[in-house]
């Protein structure tokens, strides 16, 4: 399914003047979305393209969107194809274009470094320079790193080290951490498998005692559903952070607070201690 935004979507949305000068920053997705409003604070007028209950992977823009990239002071974006509609419409944009990936160690074409606490750090820092707060990054970075410290101490003495998704989004922080990603489809969480994956997952699944199927919010979970009944094991959400549902959205829900809680889903199917 491909999601059209309208032109007023996905706004977080601050007071004028200031320390942000009233500039506009175009935020690609959640995670760039957070880290530039926690970094620039209330004077900065942040507008993440992705609504709310959406896929990023999908979106399309309106000609309206395509000029608020244009005419935007800041434009935050991911290359390697994560969304190939903005790629295209930032070659034009008028304000300083920082591609976030640059520099990272990106591996087969996976943009979801944001999921290892390590590279999302640098990502802030990048970030806060792009919007001339280096102070102010640097405090959020330091809340991801020591979240990194969280995550060491969290899967250090674990039982099993696979862990089963739908969607293969978790390959940075498997490596980080030393745990193993399988995953039902690929990089795309659009992509269908055949019936004899399925089939063969549930083998593994039993095979490997592997308890529980992840899914996330923002896609359908029918495939870990399927996969889950056919090993008769249970399933439950692993986040890949991409966006925010509308319920996460108004209880207050961050990058941090949903990472811990992959953190605490995590340790529950691998059995630590």
């Amino acid at each position: 399914m491909r999601i059209v935004l309208a032109s007023a979507a996905g706004f977080l949305l601050a007071g004028c003047g200031g320390a942000g000068g009233g500039r506009q920053v175009i935020a690609a997705f959640y995670p760039l979305a957070f880290a530039a409003q926690t970094i620039g604070g209330p004077p900065l007028h942040v507008r993440n393209l992705t609504p709310a209950g959406a896929e990023p992977h999908d979106i399309e823009l309106t000609p309206r969107d395509v000029a608020a990239v244009q005419r935007a002071s800041v434009v935050l974006y991911l290359s390697h194809g994560f969304q190939p509609a903005l790629e295209h419409a930032v070659r034009d944009a008028s304000g300083k274009r920082v591609d976030v990936l640059r520099g990272l160690p990106v591996r087969a074409g996976d943009p979801h470094v944001w999921l290892d606490p390590v590279l999302y750090a640098r990502i802030v820092r990048r970030i806060g320079d792009a919007l001339g707060r280096p102070r102010a990054a640097g405090a959020l970075a330091g809340r991801v790193l020591a979240l990194d410290r969280t995550y060491r101490a969290g899967l250090a003495h674990c039982a099993r080290h696979q862990f089963l998704t739908t969607h293969a989004a978790f390959g940075y922080l498997a490596a980080r951490y030393g745990l193993k990603q399988t995953a039902i489809t690929g990089l795309d969480p659009e992509s269908e498998p055949t019936a004899q994956k399925l089939a063969s997952l549930a083998r593994l699944v039993r095979r490997d005692h592997i308890r529980t199927v992840f899914f996330e919010r923002l896609v359908s979970p029918k495939l870990a559903q399927t996969v889950a009944r056919e090993a008769g094991v249970g399933t439950a959400v692993l986040d890949p952070i991409e966006g925010l549902t509308p319920s996460e959205a108004s209880h207050g829900a961050t990058y941090l607070t949903l990472m811990r809680q992959n953190l605490a889903a995590l340790r529950r199917e691998l059995g630590c201690r």
